[in-house]
């Protein structure tokens, strides 16, 4: 029998790779056995049963792809417990080496592909196929499908290790996830035999939102497949991240089961989406926008279509809309009438493109300005109006600087109330004054003297429009219905 070599530390010397064999001593007639994923140190069972577990499960199928699972566990035990302090570590280490050395080569003969890597390259794809098919077809049990990500999502981490440095092509292959989390509706491909989602009105809102027809699709639409629905289509064009979609998706099934279940007369067929529901959350979700256009003098760029089929659609679109660019907006969302500027624009953008209408500036068909790439939604549009209120808040010096030399959400905000905020344009253009902020260190070369000269226009560095100068009055202002409440008391 081999001497069985111990865990070294990492200090003295780095890990063996699979493409350097361990020191091996074969058995005549070796039949491999499961090796025990339950019996883990406490202090390494979140690290490494996982990927035991898998490797007993796909033994049968692919012994070489076992192994590499295992050695990938050895590989992350060592690197958490390099010194094997932990109780029951070194046997542990010491018992899983033995399996390895007795696979490496036995295992080695056994794959079908040339390579360790086209070896679980094979085994992923063949679980990503089963999700993928269960995604269109949805037959499986989920507990089937459960059973399917795990072992795709352990392929994927130990695929991505012995490709680390490699294979940068076949690494970003891999990169697209197959994870699908939830909150409380599950939606993945299993989910549909939960019992939430045998409810009518879920199904009849999930229904809605998975209908597609008429839209104009690109090459990445068409890779969607069935499994597409209309914030998958937005995503594509206006570039939300896959996260925001998938909380939206959540968030919107919900308000339209929640309206759809309680509406008084019930509807006919509860199987499908009244257009009672949606049109109540149309009211709901645009008031504010609807008041904005109105304050602002601007024709509302929400155009329901001709063709009552088309509207049920449109106005899901709508919402999708609002709701993803709300759902991405972080700290924006303390400037409601800058979301509406935004939705302003993107909503024009995607009547544009149901309709099929040609740009004036460009001569080609309506797309999306800030569309085409992943996250561009969160760059283009996110990213320069929250550098704005960064920038000012760092003039704030710690809350006692005076409130007329930065601009704080409301400041920020009141420019959107007026026709001004415009002339941003659409994309933005970063060189208007909006997004041009003062130094917050004093400057001694300037003072208001000199700009106010007779000859110049007065006119504010850093500050747009809304200048919040604070009083004593404000005492009154601030806490006007306190003052009201004890003029009354004392009155009676």
């Amino acid at each position: 029998m081999a001497e069985i070599v111990p865990a070294e530390d990492s200090s003295h010397r780095g890990l063996r790779t699979p493409g350097r064999p361990l020191a091996t001593s074969r058995t005549v007639g070796h039949v491999r056995l499961p090796f025990d994923s339950e019996k883990v140190p406490l202090t390494l069972v979140q690290v490494v049963r996982p990927f035991l577990r898998v490797a007993n499960q796909i033994e049968a199928d692919s012994p070489r792809a076992a192994y590499l699972c295992r050695f990938h566990a050895f590989e992350r035990a060592h690197t958490t417990d390099p010194k094997s302090n932990g109780r029951g570590v070194r046997q542990f280490k010491t018992a899983l080496l033995k399996r390895l050395q007795q696979d490496e080569g036995a295992t080695k003969h056994t794959r079908r592909e040339s390579s360790d890597a086209k070896e679980l390259k094979y085994l992923f794809y063949k679980y990503d196929h089963i999700l993928k098919h269960a995604r269109v077809a949805p037959s499986e049990s989920r507990e089937q499908l459960i059973n399917a990500y795990t072992i795709s999502s352990v392929l994927r981490e130990v695929l991505k290790a012995v490709l680390s440095g490699t294979d940068a092509e076949m690494l970003a292959d891999i990169e697209d996830g197959i994870y699908v989390p939830y909150n409380i509706l599950p939606l993945d491909p299993g989910g549909s035999q939960q019992a939430i989602m045998q409810l009518p009105e879920i199904k009849a809102s999930i229904a809605a939102i998975r209908n597609v027809c008429g839209l104009p699709l690109t090459e990445g639409h068409r890779k969607a497949g069935a499994s597409m629905d209309l914030l998958d289509w937005l995503q594509h064009w206006f570039g939300f991240q896959k996260g925001n979609v998938a909380n939206q998706r959540e968030h919107l099934v919900l308000l339209l089961a929640n309206l759809h279940v309680r509406l008084i007369p019930k509807p006919a067929s509860m199987s499908k989406l009244d257009d009672r529901a949606l049109s109540g959350l149309m009211e709901k979700m645009f008031e504010n926008y609807i008041n904005w256009c109105t304050f602002v003098g601007r024709k509302s760029n929400i155009q329901l279509p001709y063709i009552k089929q088309e509207e049920q659609q449109y106005k899901l679109l709508c919402i999708g809309l609002y709701l993803l660019i709300w759902g991405e907006a972080s700290n924006l969302r303390f400037m409601p009438e800058c979301l509406c500027y935004i939705f302003h624009h993107m909503v024009n953008e995607l009547s544009g493109m149901l309709c099929g209408a040609i740009s004036l500036n460009t001569g080609v068909k309506v797309a999306p300005a800030y569309g085409g790439e992943s996250e561009s939604f969160l760059k283009n549009i996110v990213t320069p109006l929250y550098m704005v209120i960064y920038e000012e808040a760092q003039k704030n010096n710690k809350g006692t600087a005076d409130h007329s030399t930065w601009r704080n959400y409301d400041d920020l905000n009141e420019y959107f109330w007026s026709t001004d905020c415009f002339k941003l344009g659409w994309p933005m253009r970063l060189q208007c004054d909006f997004f041009c902020t003062l130094s917050s260190k004093p400057q001694k070369s300037i003072n208001l003297q000199s700009i106010t000269n007779e000859g110049h226009e007065q006119k504010w560095l850093g500050k747009m429009n809304f200048v919040e100068i604070r009083s004593f009055l404000q005492l009154f202002r601030s806490f006007d219905r306190m003052w009201l409440f004890f003029i009354l008391a004392y009155q009676v």
